[in-house]
């Protein structure tokens, strides 16, 4: 397939955010949250609150919403400005994402100036800006780690609130707990013109992608992508190319996205991880990302990595994801 023939690159979903995290100044929060410029988004469980732009036409989805909206409104929403966490500064406009009370979620599911949805649905619609996407990633995983760290796992009292929700303090024994991201590798196998992609029970209809799994405690990146391929696989692989890396708030991970030369070809499927794997040659691969392929077979939309992944392969050149 010739370079160029699927156009142009798409965005990487999460990746966008463009905000300044100001860690430094996150002990400010307080005083943050009596900006009257400040924003926030409203997020319950996996529910976001969107609303739609006042431009935007009824049909009209994709850019039509936007996920930060004015603090206080989002308060009077019933956002718990008690429980915010700060995201960090726009222009220097402060930024948070507050927790919503689910009776107040309820009463905005009838109202047609806000729209209720999930982190996946937001991304692969493209329903809000880039940059409004990657903020979401951190909200989302936040408020989910702040939902597991109610109590302290060390003496198991509750745990108090600092640095703009970027630390927990036990008042008790002293811990402070910070929250933590999963390292995730994701890989394309590949030898020569084919490449080896796989089949979970949980993919939808007719969908193949990469090969991923958690890094365990004491292995490199290189060393994760080789193991995790001969689990799932039976393949093994030698060389290892780091490609690109994407936020995966579901709940709290990074995807690390590698491509890895394959020293075999016959394929053992793990049953417990993979419904199927199989090799796909470079045209077949760019089918599977233009949906065209002669089975219905299809590659992960384009906000995930994966894509991105066969996309590189497909074109014989590295994704420019910087």
């Amino acid at each position: 397939m010739a370079t160029g023939q699927l156009g142009l690159w798409p965005h990487l979903g999460y990746a966008g955010a463009r905000l300044d995290r100001a860690s430094e100044r996150r002990g400010e929060a307080p005083d943050m949250l009596r900006d009257v410029r400040a924003r926030a988004c409203l997020i319950a469980g996996e529910s976001i609150v969107l609303r739609r732009l006042p431009q935007a036409a009824p049909e009209q989805e994709e850019g039509a919403f936007e996920a930060l909206i004015e603090l206080g409104r989002a308060v009077s929403l019933g956002g718990r400005i008690s429980e915010a966490c700060l995201l960090g500064l726009a222009d220097d406009v402060p930024h948070f994402v507050l927790p919503l009370h689910a009776a107040s979620l309820a009463a905005l599911a009838d109202n047609p100036e806000y729209r209720i949805t999930d982190l996946r649905s937001i991304a692969v619609g493209e329903l809000v800006s880039p940059e409004q996407l990657g903020e979401l990633a951190t909200a989302k995983a936040m408020i989910a780690w702040h939902s597991r760290r109610t109590f302290c796992s060390n003496c198991g009292s509750r745990l108090g609130v600092a640095e703009g929700g970027w630390r927990r303090e036990c008042p008790e024994c002293g811990a402070q707990h910070f929250p933590r991201t999963d390292p995730v590798v994701i890989m394309l196998t590949y030898d020569g013109d084919d490449c080896l992609l796989g089949r979970s029970a949980r993919f939808a209809p007719g969908m193949w992608s990469c090969l991923a799994g958690f890094v365990e405690p004491g292995e490199t990146f290189e060393q994760a992508v080789r193991r995790e391929t001969m689990e799932e696989a039976g393949i093994h692989t030698g060389a290892v190319r780091y490609l690109a890396s994407q936020p995966w708030p579901f709940p709290m991970s990074v995807m690390i996205g590698m491509h890895a030369q394959a020293l075999s070809r016959i394929i053992t499927v793990d049953p417990v991880e993979l419904e199927d794997a199989r090799w796909f040659s470079r045209d077949e691969a760019g089918l599977l990302l233009t949906r065209t392929h002669p089975e219905g077979l299809i590659a992960p939309p384009s906000m995930a990595i994966a894509h991105h992944l066969i996309r590189a392969f497909v074109e014989g050149r590295d994704p420019p994801l910087g």
